[in-house]
């Protein structure tokens, strides 16, 4: 018997490893849905992109650095999809992590209607994606919203998961590239970058104009940012090529 060894470390239960987890992505997501909502319904007028930009960037740090222990504080299926890419996340949590999320979406777009004035909840379309007036408009929106996302995918998975280049400032560093994201991009597609995002606002407010627009732009650049981290830019435990 090694009397010096040191007794390992419990492995964490099932609740921890899977409920937990799911849970945290749902609170988390109806959280920073509720105040991104809130803040385009009141969005006073004269702040323009500044103030959705600085409550949903403010928002998703915070969030993510008290929760991202528990589920990796994604909040976001697209972020989680690009996580599970370059081997951040299990694959059998990929599911449950969508899931959470979209709930979450929902519960946080449905706490906005009811503490919003029926009237300014109309108004902006219960904070839904709806901005797209034309047919014209969509390629512009979607190649947006893919470079866009891409940012934010690329911060995640470089500053977060990455070995190499993972900070602890991550939680921050996500914030301020949702911030610069929206200050950027606001005027040309709303600078979603999170289905969930599109998806609790779009079924709380009925608003659903080229709602497929806010899917598949950021789930693309999740493919895109995957392939590059994997292929090129991830360090040798994340690479497929080139060890």
């Amino acid at each position: 018997m090694d009397v010096g060894a040191k007794p390992s470390a419990p492995r964490p239960r099932w609740y921890e490893r899977h409920v937990q987890p799911c849970v945290a992505e749902l609170l988390g997501t109806a959280l920073f849905i509720f105040i991104g909502c809130l803040s385009v319904l009141e969005d006073s007028g004269g702040t323009g992109r500044l103030q959705p930009a600085l409550a949903h960037g403010l928002a998703l740090a915070v969030a993510v650095a008290v929760l991202g222990d528990i589920s990796g504080g994604h909040f976001n299926p697209a972020v989680s999809l690009g996580v599970w890419l370059v081997g951040g996340l299990h694959m059998t949590m990929l599911i449950p992590y969508w899931l959470s999320q979209l709930c979450g979406g929902v519960i946080g777009a449905g706490l906005a209607k009811a503490v919003a004035p029926s009237e300014r909840f109309g108004n902006a379309s219960g904070g839904a994606f709806g901005g797209i007036a034309a047919a014209e408009q969509v390629p512009a929106v979607l190649a947006a919203e893919i470079v866009l996302s891409s940012f934010l995918l690329l911060v995640v998975c470089m500053g977060a998961i990455n070995g190499r280049t993972s900070t602890p400032l991550a939680p921050l560093c996500i914030g301020l590239a949702v911030t610069a994201d929206i200050l950027a991009g606001g005027g040309v597609s709303g600078a979603c970058m999170n289905p969930a995002r599109a998806f609790g606002p779009a079924l709380v407010a009925n608003c659903w104009g080229y709602h497929w627009v806010y899917w598949v732009g950021p789930m693309a650049a999740a493919l895109l940012v995957g392939l590059l981290v994997r292929l090129l830019m991830g360090d040798q435990a994340t690479r497929l090529l080139l060890k």
